[in-house]
């Protein structure tokens, strides 16, 4: 559908002008300041929502300085844009005139100053136009080249209608094909039998169409040789792109509204050969809800510098997000790149202090921090534990074979048993108490690796056989064992502080103060590292032992100590100096690194939620911490006062009203909007990645990317589909997207087909 300009004496239409549209903003203050200077009598009855859902005012009435470009694909206009620029009068001259768009009525001094101001312009403009007459008069070129002088657009031919729909046509084709996950290539190429010419999955929905009786497209292919793409590659990236770029402004125009937000990246993902970062956006939208929305992909780059130079680049110029109001980043990485996006956030909290680096809360910080070790033999480790619980989770007949080999095992312990099996079902590497669990688990998986490797029944295939050869070779390893062992020892003194993080709101209030407590019982081990290796490395061998695997050191190091006569080091000192005091160390200033002053005065700021207040006995002290917040304030003078009326509304409550437990119960209050700062504070904190996602059907962007990356093939998966396939419940503007590409890639006199491939046609 058109839009159409709301406001008086304007009868420009978004199908007949480049000109931009704006929806009229959702704020209040700003809609109702649109209105008045719109002086549309039918609008000042309506609500924002509905304004901005209906009504759009086209870029003639604002000043150029209000409107800037953020991308090819989009214009926007700035967060203080008021439009300025009416025609009130002309509709006086034709009083008899019937006008849809009523303006408001005026007083007689009001319609005599405006006359007289339109006068007095005219007056003005008149010599500048005969001095243009002039000049154009003498070089009939200028005229040409220069702006038209008529606004008046002319209405489209029957070529360029047909040509638009033909447009839309495969626009609806490449956005079903995102939605159903189909890829735009059918066969491979050494899949077709010679002599045999196939379509791939484009041309084929294309051709469907066609033989449904689609006009437009019959019409347009009936005289295209059989041997000519109807769209080229070339094309399909162009309008994928656009389509890519239309959907992801639909959420970005939401995250704009509501100002604040979170930036975080998932782990690195392979697409078609190459590594990208998957990048998630947190906001609390116009109904108050925290969402976490997929917002595309993003080149990963080896660089640490370039990729952080990049990643700014694309959030701020290709995205048009105003980092300004970022208030949090995190970034889920796996083993080896953890240093790397560490510079990237260190390279953004350097030009925007307030974008506090934290944990993100969909990750478990014992894990977190076990991939952040640079240490080899750890990231080996964390890869062969995946790896373990992957291929048991290939098929359930696997999993049954490893309950069998469980309740054998745990037979005296029948409880024990029935804990573990139930935790093998699930995705047990992300739990705090991994290591526990594995260390726990290892003399089962051994054993069951090792009788479906030496099955005499053949009950496994050969993939299946050889995966669990190379998997117990890993883990009877005595590196792996005393690996694992340190890692659950040393994270055992994070362990409930990481958990308390993912709790309750009030779990995360008083986690933030424990962290000294944490701090000091690592400082004491790494102070008395030579006692704590010494009982780590005995828990390692005797493990070993149980399992009969022969303690000694990595062959790497065997090997390069070859001929080194003087070389004494033994198998317990040599891996306290390479496994435990880098990891403690690194452990130490990770968290230190991770829960900054900044970041920990964000969360001390969470006794605003009325629970945690209840639990301090109403005696809190926001004020102090909210410092950081103070310019994101609507009223930062009055603070003091509101949040003493905050605590005496809890304080003094009925004895039937349950003290909200969370940030979202809070923000959904009927009269949250009575503690304007209060409210702003709230929304803020709510979007540190840290704080779990309270509704988890707001919490779609990771778990569509997760089974988007699941469902589909490496070799086709394809950025600009994904973003489709991941937001599938985003609407699009096919209006909007063929102008697009009608203004990027052709000319009015131009045909799409000019751009078509021909292929061999054997």
């Amino acid at each position: 559908m058109p839009n159409f300009c709301a406001a008086p004496n304007c009868t420009r239409k978004s199908t007949q002008s480049d000109l931009a549209f704006f929806r009229f903003p959702r704020d209040p203050a700003r809609c109702q300041k649109w209105v008045e200077n719109c002086r549309r009598a039918d609008l000042e009855d309506k609500t924002p929502d509905q304004l901005n859902k209906h009504y759009r005012l086209c870029a003639k009435h604002f000043e150029t300085s209000m409107i800037c470009r953020t991308s090819p694909y989009r214009t926007v206009l700035r967060d203080n844009a008021i439009p300025t620029i009416f025609d009130l009068t002309s509709h006086l001259n034709n009083p008899h005139s019937r006008h849809r768009k009523r303006i408001k009525e005026l007083s007689e001094d009001e319609i005599r100053t405006l006359k007289q101001k339109k006068i007095d312009e005219t007056s003005e403009q008149e010599p500048k136009h005969k001095e243009i007459n002039n000049s154009n008069a003498q070089n009939p070129s200028a005229e040409e080249g220069g702006e038209e002088q008529d606004e008046d657009i002319l209405p489209l031919t029957l070529e360029e209608k047909e040509n638009k729909e033909y447009l839309k046509s495969l626009f609806e084709i490449l956005i079903l094909m995102g939605k159903q996950n189909i890829p735009l290539d059918g066969h491979e190429t050494d899949e077709i039998p010679e002599g045999l010419f196939t379509p791939d999955n484009f041309q084929a929905l294309l051709e469907c169409r066609i033989n449904s009786g689609e006009e437009v497209l019959r019409k347009r292919f009936e005289t295209t040789a059989v041997n000519t793409l109807f769209c080229s590659k070339t094309q399909q990236k162009q309008m994928l792109e656009i389509c890519e770029s239309c959907i992801r402004e639909e959420t970005l125009r939401e995250v704009r509204d509501s100002h604040f937000f979170s930036i975080i990246t998932d782990d690195v993902v392979d697409i078609a050969g190459e590594e990208h970062l998957p990048v998630l956006v947190r906001f609390v939208d116009e109904s108050h809800n925290l969402r976490e929305e997929f917002v595309g992909f993003l080149p990963y780059e080896a660089d640490a510098e370039i990729l952080a130079v990049k990643f700014h680049t694309t959030i701020t110029e290709k995205w048009g997000l105003n980092m300004e109001y970022c208030r949090g980043q995190a970034y889920i990485v796996s083993s080896g790149f953890s240093s790397k996006m560490k510079v990237v956030a260190s390279r953004l909290l350097e030009k925007y202090p307030q974008a506090v680096y934290t944990l993100c809360s969909s990750c478990a910080l014992n894990m977190w921090l076990a991939k952040s070790v640079p240490v080899v033999g750890v990231s080996v480790a964390l890869g062969t534990i995946e790896e373990v619980c992957s291929f048991f989770h290939r098929s359930p007949q696997l999993l049954l074979e490893l309950d069998n080999v469980i309740s054998v095992l745990f037979q005296n312990n029948e409880e024990k048993g029935k804990e573990l099996k139930e935790i093998c079902h699930s995705q047990w590497t992300g739990r705090h108490d991994a290591f526990e669990i594995l260390v726990d688990l290892l003399q089962a998986l051994v054993l069951c690796l090792d009788g479906i490797n030496s099955d005499t029944n053949i009950r496994w295939n050969n993939y299946i056989a050889g995966r669990a050869f190379v998997l117990c070779s890993a883990v009877t390893d005595f590196d792996f064992i005393v690996t694992i062992v340190v890692l659950k020892n040393v994270l055992s003194f994070t362990r409930a502080f990481g958990k308390n993080l993912q709790g309750q709101t009030s779990d995360v209030f008083f986690a933030a103060s424990s962290l000294t407590a944490v701090l000091h019982s690592l400082n004491e081990v790494m102070e008395n590292i030579e006692v704590y290796h010494e009982f780590w490395f005995e828990e390692a061998t005797n493990l070993a032992t149980k399992l009969d695997i022969q303690m000694k050191l990595p062959g790497k190091f065997r090997r390069a100590q070859q001929g080194n006569l003087e070389s004494q080091l033994t198998s317990e000192s040599y891996y306290k100096e390479t496994l435990s005091v880098p990891t403690v160390e690194h452990i130490i200033q990770e968290l230190k690194d991770i829960f900054s002053e900044q970041h920990l005065k964000a969360l001390k700021c969470l006794s605003l939620v009325p629970s945690v207040m209840g639990q301090l006995k109403f005696n809190t002290s926001e004020e102090h911490h909210a410092d950081m917040y103070r310019s994101d304030l609507p009223n930062p003078d009055t603070l003091s006062a509101e949040l003493h009326c905050w605590r005496i509304k809890w304080k003094h409550r009925g004895k039937d009203i349950e003290l909200p437990s969370t940030i979202y119960e809070a923000l959904h209050l009927p009269d949250i909007k009575f503690f304007p700062n209060v409210y702003a504070l709230l929304k803020v904190l709510c979007i540190l990645p840290v704080m779990k996602v309270e509704n988890e059907r707001y919490e779609n962007g990771r778990k569509r990317l997760k089974a988007y990356l699941r469902n589909t093939l490496t070799d086709q998966r394809s950025s600009n589909l994904a973003l489709l396939n991941i937001n599938f419940d985003i609407k699009h503007d096919l209006d909007l997207m063929v102008d697009t590409y009608i203004k990027l890639y052709t000319t009015k006199s131009e045909l799409p087909t000019d751009n078509s491939e021909n292929i061999e046609n054997t």
